[in-house]
């Protein structure tokens, strides 16, 4: 296992010179996780449909939105497979770009609450570029000669790790690895203005339970990219009576969260979450934060190697 392991973090750390798509980010992560690591891919022992919308930086013209589909389930008890798909738009559709992957995860037993999953997903994604929807733009007064681009499609795939036991997690992963260049015309003489980057997602969480009706779940989410800072998510989520989710969250030298969750029955989890920007972003009169709303539904829950069959996970 730690030869695996190793062979792993080798594999990522080789091409780590490589650059990849900067990911559309999510206050509510933990509900989707399955976007930036495929090796959760069925780790709930259950049939999973989650969507989630993102307007972030609400007040501001052209800001980004985001919504993500993802579906993924156990179809035995090593491997589990999912589908995930992500549209992020900005500038009121001036760049528009959507992802869609299909994944696929191999679980190892390492005890009977010990569980340890390797995923891969490949897909690629469409790229929709309007500059005539851009404010004050003229193409013949700035001279540069920029075509629309029109679903130009550029494939990727990804790979990551997830562990996880009755009350802790750790996951690696990096949602993108190849590199595309836009806008690069060498007929026209027009070098690349844009180039994506590499991703590197590292998340973990440990639960407490202080009483049989009350949860406490820290968590850390970590995001590197290169010609970026370093991006620290912090959460503290409260469980009560496997029904009512509460939280905050702290992303560093960015915005505060706050998280809201409700069970509206076995199978269906509604998700809030607010985010208020720190920097002096949040304190102009055209920023009024960032909302997210999710939906997930689950049917059919099957034994999800938390070592409690049936028992609801808090991740």
């Amino acid at each position: 296992m730690k030869k695996l392991l190793l062979i792993f973090f080798c594999t990522i750390a080789s091409v780590s010179e490589l650059v990849a798509q900067q990911d559309a980010q999510y206050t509510q992560y933990m509900y989707n996780t399955v976007a930036i690591n495929p090796a959760y891919a069925g780790s709930r022992g259950a049939l999973s449909i989650a969507a989630l919308h993102r307007s972030q930086w609400l007040g501001l013209d052209g800001a980004p939105r985001t919504q993500t589909l993802n579906v993924h389930s156990p179809v035995s008890k090593t491997v589990g497979l999912g589908l995930s798909v992500v549209n992020d738009e900005i500038g009121n559709g001036t760049n528009q770009e959507t992802f869609f992957d299909g994944v696929f995860s191999y679980t190892i037993t390492l005890s009977r609450e010990q569980r340890l999953s390797f995923g891969v997903k490949a897909g690629g994604h469409l790229l929709n570029v309007d500059f005539n929807k851009l404010a004050n733009y003229d193409a013949e007064a700035a001279n540069v000669g920029l075509s629309n681009i029109d679903q130009r499609f550029s494939p990727n795939f990804g790979a990551g790790v997830y562990y996880y036991a009755t009350n802790f997690y750790a996951g690696l992963s990096i949602p993108n690895f190849l590199s595309t260049k836009h806008f690069d015309d060498s007929a026209s003489g027009t070098s690349f203005l844009a180039e994506e980057r590499l991703n590197f997602y590292f998340m973990t969480g440990y639960i407490f339970e202080p009483s049989q009706r009350l949860k406490f779940k820290p968590a850390l989410l970590v995001k590197a990219v290169n010609g970026a800072p370093l991006q620290v998510d912090v959460s503290a989520n409260f469980l009560l009576n496997e029904k009512f989710k509460l939280g905050a969250a702290y992303r560093w030298d960015a915005a505060v969260s706050a998280l809201f969750g409700f069970q509206l029955n076995d199978k269906l989890l509604l998700g809030l979450a607010y985010d208020r920007e720190t920097t002096e972003l949040g304190g102009t009169r055209f920023n009024d934060g960032s909302f997210e709303i999710l939906l997930r539904y689950e049917l059919d829950t099957f034994y999800g190697g938390s070592g409690r069959p049936g028992r609801p996970r808090f991740f």
